[in-house]
């Protein structure tokens, strides 16, 4: 059976009207964007030096690199040719008002994981498309104070050896990946129907900061490093891109858990994630691909965001991973353990 391009499955979704046309447009909009970043990186070694520095902070405070801000401005064209009444950036301090009677909002970080361009790991842009309505033209300030249930599409470009789209469009379309066909100028189907496996045998986490996490989370951490002789009675893997989109695209394919909780370091103790245009769209798609996603205990697709650039903890992945991970957070024994690291030999 031939694959169904994206323009395809977009022109079946559009067919509803309305809002769903729109999001139909505004994805097909992205695509192209998308296509444009990904030839600015494969032309990135004889032109700009993507991964610069940029000399600036975005509004996360993070250091912008000059693949950041270029992305930035290719997304921000997207949007001003789609019906999009607010564009909401990482690299942007507020959100920028496009057409005031349009019918969608989007909320992007178009470049994740720049601290890779460097090393030629795999990066990425993840959107979320949300509804403008009435209330939210009386008053900008809440049109992006709505939880990630009301998405109504999300998603996430991976620039690697191959530059992919992963998208739903809604619990009843599930979660797909479609692949850019050079040769056709197009995207198409390249897994129809991404499920998580229940059950996870790698996770995802940054080690290095152990020392920082809360007894709760070390004390997972632990049992699953102690295999199949400890509590948790089987051997796991650990696996840690630091490029949210790639980890999320293994998980997809292949189960496991991502965790990134909040910490006792600065700045931290919120998670860094970014809920609206990190946490959602990802959350978006895995629970929509058989998969959970969390805060450590409450549903990240439920949680009302306070401001554009709001950070959270973030947890997500197979289900039985991410449900365990909770009752860890809520056990006393969990909290009252000795770390592993400071255990006797």
């Amino acid at each position: 059976m031939m694959a169904e391009s994206l323009d395809s499955r977009l022109s079946s979704h559009a067919a509803g009207g309305g809002l769903a046309a729109a999001v139909a447009q505004t994805i097909r909009e992205l695509g192209l964007a998308a296509i444009k970043v990904r030839d600015t990186i494969a032309d990135g070694g004889s032109g700009a030096h993507l991964g610069d520095s940029h000399g600036e902070e975005n509004a996360g405070g993070d250091i912008q690199k000059e693949l950041d801000v270029l992305a930035d401005r290719v997304f921000l064209e997207a949007a001003q040719n789609s019906p999009i009444a607010f564009y909401g950036s990482e690299e942007q301090d507020e959100a920028v008002a496009l057409k005031a009677d349009a019918p969608l909002a989007i909320a992007i970080d178009p470049l994740d994981g720049s601290s890779n361009i460097d090393t030629n790991v795999s990066i990425g842009t993840i959107f979320s498309l949300l509804p403008v309505e009435d209330a939210h033209r009386a008053d900008t300030s809440k049109v992006f104070l709505q939880p990630g249930s009301r998405q109504a599409a999300a998603g996430f470009f991976v620039y690697g050896p191959q530059l992919l789209l992963v998208l739903s469009l809604g619990a009843d379309s599930g979660t797909q990946a479609y692949a850019y066909q050079p040769s056709s100028g197009g995207f198409i189907e390249w897994k129809p129907a991404l499920s998580i496996a229940p059950e996870a045998k790698e996770f995802a986490v940054n080690a290095s900061n152990y020392r920082h996490w809360d007894p709760t989370f070390r004390a997972y951490i632990d049992d699953c490093l102690a295999g199949s002789t400890g509590p948790r009675g089987r051997d796991f893997n650990m696996r840690w891109i630091a490029s949210l989109v790639a980890d999320c695209y293994r998980i997809l394919l292949r189960g496991g858990v991502f965790l990134y909780p909040g910490d006792a370091r600065k700045g931290y103790a919120k998670g860094r994630l970014r809920l609206l245009y990190e946490a959602n769209p990802i959350a978006f798609c895995v629970e929509h691909a058989g998969g959970k996603a969390t805060d450590g205990v409450n549903r990240i697709l439920d949680i009302v965001p306070d401001g554009l650039h709001m950070r959270t903890p973030l947890v997500f992945g197979s289900t039985s991973e991410v449900e365990s991970v909770g009752r860890y957070a809520a056990d006393p024994a969990a909290a009252a353990r000795k770390p592993l690291a400071d255990a006797a030999p």
